[in-house]
């Protein structure tokens, strides 16, 4: 294999990946699927098109040294404690939507539940234990999880009205499978090129390496006397991707959240805008809306044909029900799962949302014109969407 692939600017392929076997002691196994075709297309993306400034060229490829790093460690564990492949992965309960539709008000609340396996912000952003680190004392990865929020909350404010950040809270296993360098990399840049490039790949490797991912994670748990009964999963990343979700994961069960797109559409592109602001000088709102529109149009298309297929998987949840009356939201979850509320975890869930009330700090003001949308486009391309989970909603979460 020729391994020359020097690119401009910075992100050299070979220079990475020598600083990756460099940290982590000489390893050399990634394991499955292979780093390099992902690796370079998203940096020759990132060079081309991201227009990236000084300071986001430098965390950019800090972030996919340390990821080339887990990526070394995790297959290091695998080898050194082999019974961690023996973990065994329940259907999951996976939350799915818009961004901005309630996701991680959902997975928050549900978090609460000890039944429930979720993955925090700091294990999303270190899942390997550091040098040192006691396996039942995952402490310096907490303190450095902390750091991280505060790095990027004081890099760009406006993310603790739209997207209040926590190291111990729920977030997305988006973030594990980034590790693969087949992921929604577009969250952080505009790189239309390596999302095209992405497009044309096999990426059932990317839902059994967050198997994989999962089973590290859980044997971690295991080791601080953690255990429960199965995963709840939250991110939108799914929604282009369910029949590879649902083939990866049989029997999971799929919470889908609704909202009027004419809403959701500008807030994900505000959203998307303020976190490319953090790695580009001289992001594009309008790049934003666009991207994100048309991306979230064909999502919502193909997990709706695989909805129909098997309904019995799927249950519909309103926006406005999570946002105005969230236990109902809940309780009806509960449901339609088959399981009952236990009275500690419905105490816990109400005093997280007492104390959730304050951390929204200011609020989120968007249009569709500033990232150059209009309701009349919104209201076309999402027409049929609409009709199904808008028009006719109910004024509660129902069964599909």
């Amino acid at each position: 294999m020729n391994t020359a692939v020097n690119l401009q600017n910075g992100f050299d392929i070979d220079a990475m990946l020598a600083e990756a076997f460099k940290i982590t002691g000489g390893l050399r196994d990634f394991g499955t699927p292979d780093v390099r075709p992902g690796l370079v297309a998203l940096c020759t993306s990132l060079d081309a098109d991201a227009k990236l400034s000084d300071t986001g060229r430098y965390l950019m490829r800090q972030k996919l040294v340390t990821q080339l790093a887990n990526r070394l460690r995790i297959e290091d564990y695998f080898a050194k404690y082999p019974e961690i492949a023996d973990e065994v992965i329940a259907a999951p309960i996976v939350i799915v939507g818009l961004p901005r539709t309630g996701t991680t008000k959902l997975h928050r609340l549900l978090s609460r539940d000890p039944r429930f396996h979720t993955m925090a912000f700091w294990e999303s952003q270190f899942p390997v234990p550091f040098d040192g680190e006691s396996l039942n004392d995952p402490a310096p990865r907490i303190r450095e999880g902390h750091g991280l929020c505060e790095m990027m909350t004081t890099a760009m404010p406006k993310l603790a009205a739209i997207h209040p950040m926590f190291a111990e809270e729920a977030d997305e296993e988006v973030m594990l499978t980034e590790h693969t360098f087949m992921s929604s990399f577009n969250a952080y840049a505009d790189v239309p090129s390596y999302m095209q490039w992405l497009d044309a790949q096999n990426q059932l490797v990317v839902y059994q390496f967050l198997r994989r991912g999962l089973q590290f994670l859980q044997w971690q748990k295991r080791q601080r006397g953690i255990t429960a009964e199965r995963w709840v999963l939250k991110a939108p990343h799914h929604l282009l991707r369910m029949d590879l979700l649902l083939e990866a994961f049989p029997g999971a069960r799929v919470i889908l959240t609704h909202r009027d797109p004419l809403q959701s559409i500008p807030s994900i592109a505000s959203f998307i805008h303020t976190l490319w602001g953090i790695y580009s000088s001289d992001a594009s709102a309008e790049r934003a809306g666009h991207e994100w529109s048309a991306l979230m149009k064909r999502a919502l298309a193909h997990t709706g044909k695989i909805r129909r297929a098997a309904p019995d998987q799927f249950l519909d949840v309103q926006f406005r029900d999570t946002v105005k009356e969230p236990m109902d939201v809940v309780h009806t979850i509960y449901r339609w799962l088959g399981l009952q509320m236990p009275p500690a975890s419905e105490a816990a869930m109400r005093e997280w949302l007492a104390a959730d009330a304050k951390t929204h700090q200011g609020g989120h003001d968007y249009s569709a014109a500033t990232f150059g949308l209009s309701d009349d486009q919104l209201q076309r391309d999402f027409a049929d969407y609409r009709a199904r989970h808008v028009a006719t909603a109910t004024a509660t979460a129902t069964p599909s």
